[in-house]
C-alpha cells in the first residue's frame, strides 16, 4: 500500500511498536497510538509497517467517532469491555424467573443484572474470537470466512436478548440484519 495517505482511525502494525491506531495527521507524519508504547510519530513516507485497516484521510471523523473506534479496538485487543454496557432502565432491579415444567422441582430466580452481565461477557468474547480468527496467520481465507459466518450466526441466535440493552449500538446483529 505505497503512497497511501491514512486517515484518523486507520489500524497499523509496526515491526518494532506492534499494533497501533492513527490518531492525528501532521504535515509530514502520523501520530499513532501503539498498544504497548503509547503515542509515537511515524513519518508519512514510512513503508515498513502493515496497514491492517485503512481509513481514507479525506473522511471527516468527529472526536466521538474516534473515541468509539478506540473503544472497539481496545475491547478487541484487550479481550474485555473497557466500558460498562448499560442495561435498559425498565429492567433495573428486575429478576429472571425460571419455572420448570416438573411441578416437583423448585423455581429459580436470578437478578436480571447478573444475567445481563453474562450476556454482555458472551458478546464481548465472541467479538474477541472473531478478531482472533480474522488475524490468525495459519488459517486460509476460506477457513476465516467459514468461521466468521458461523460467528455471525451465533450473533443472530443471540438477538433475542437485544431487548435488555439500553443502546441500539450494543445489540447483537446477525446476517439477516446486514452484518
Amino acid at each position: 500500500m505505497e503512497n497511501q495517505l491514512l486517515g484518523v482511525g486507520s489500524r497499523v502494525k509496526h515491526p518494532a511498536y506492534g499494533d497501533g491506531v492513527v490518531v492525528r495527521l501532521h504535515v509530514a507524519a502520523y501520530e499513532v497510538c501503539f498498544m504497548q508504547f503509547g503515542l509515537k510519530m511515524v513519518g508519512k513516507d514510512y513503508a515498513s509497517w502493515t496497514v491492517i485497516e485503512a481509513i481514507p484521510a479525506e473522511a471527516a471523523v468527529s472526536f466521538t467517532e474516534a473515541e468509539q473506534s478506540m473503544m472497539r479496538i481496545l475491547r478487541t485487543w484487550l479481550g474485555f469491555s473497557p466500558e460498562a454496557v448499560p442495561m435498559g432502565d425498565r429492567w433495573n432491579k428486575g429478576k429472571l424467573v425460571l419455572v420448570p415444567g416438573d411441578s416437583g422441582t423448585q423455581s429459580k430466580e436470578v437478578p436480571i443484572e447478573t444475567f445481563f452481565h453474562k450476556i454482555v461477557m458472551m458478546r464481548d468474547r465472541l467479538r474477541v474470537l472473531e478478531q482472533q480468527i480474522n488475524g490468525h496467520k495459519k488459517l486460509d481465507d476460506e477457513d476465516k470466512v467459514n468461521l466468521q459466518q458461523y460467528i455471525t450466526r451465533c450473533y443472530g441466535s443471540m438477538t433475542t436478548f437485544n431487548l435488555l440493552f439500553r443502546n441500539k449500538e450494543d445489540y447483537f446483529v446477525g446476517e439477516s440484519s446486514g452484518q
